[in-house]
């Protein structure tokens, strides 16, 4: 791991000198980069219009401008009380980004995160190595109509990533994403952190639980029914056992 801290004249970057040599606050923007793309999705996977993809192939990047969700969300878009650089929400999911890639954990791997100081408040930004070929699992769902197995490896790769410890503040439809090869990752660690077993597990696979019933209520295709959860919570509890 090569971190690297740079001040900026408000603010600072965070980066990985090994995958972004050079860094500057335009490459935070989409003016900054030869190739800038608005991430949109159906069902409202694209995000808040705040995700773009930025640079060519093969090594493309995705770039998240960090916003507030909720009714929070409609009066303060996009920033945050600063108490601190270490604090900042993009050092915070940078740094754990970094530790579970560099466990071979299916997440993003960071390449820079900066925040911007505006008085007492900051805006901010985080920047990771775009994985190719995955989608979101409203999408996926949409397209394909997975088997028992497929939903009991979605629920054991949860449940892989809670034996770790690895809490996800927003673990919906959009954030649970499947590669080619029909692989669970999580993207979005917003929030997220290390936490020790407890309640918040459950929690979390109720908050996919609701998710994945609010995108059926948009559009019933959709191939999931009650059925598909119990087999995501088989997969979860056999690995639970078994770990």
């Amino acid at each position: 791991m090569t971190e690297t801290v740079e001040k900026t004249r408000n603010g600072a970057i965070l980066y990985d000198k090994a995958i972004i040599n050079q860094i500057s606050d335009e490459r935070f923007t989409p003016q900054g980069w030869m190739h800038a793309e608005l991430l949109t999705g159906a069902l409202g996977s694209g995000g808040r219009g705040s995700t773009m993809f930025v640079g060519n192939v093969p090594r493309q990047f995705v770039l998240r401008h960090y916003m507030r969700g909720g009714l929070l969300g409609k009066l303060i878009k996009d920033t945050y009380l600063f108490s601190g650089a270490e604090k900042t929400r993009p050092f915070l999911e940078w740094r754990l980004l970094d530790k579970l890639a560099s466990n071979n954990m299916r997440v993003p791997r960071p390449a820079a995160a900066r925040y911007v100081q505006r008085g007492t408040f900051y805006t901010a930004d985080i920047i990771t190595v775009r994985i190719p070929g995955i989608v979101p699992l409203s999408q996926y769902i949409a397209d394909n109509d997975p088997d028992e197995a497929f939903w009991n490896s979605v629920g054991a790769a949860i449940q892989e990533f809670h034996a770790t410890g690895v809490y996800h503040a927003d673990m919906n439809a959009y954030n649970v994403q499947i590669d080619t090869d029909g692989l669970t990752w999580l993207l979005d660690f917003d929030k997220g952190r290390l936490r020790k077993p407890g309640p918040w597990q459950q929690e979390t696979l109720g908050r996919l639980h609701r998710s994945l019933h609010k995108i059926v209520g948009l559009d019933p295709r959709l191939h999931f029914r009650s059925k598909n959860w119990e087999q995501l919570l088989d997969g979860y509890f056999n690995a639970s056992r078994s770990s």
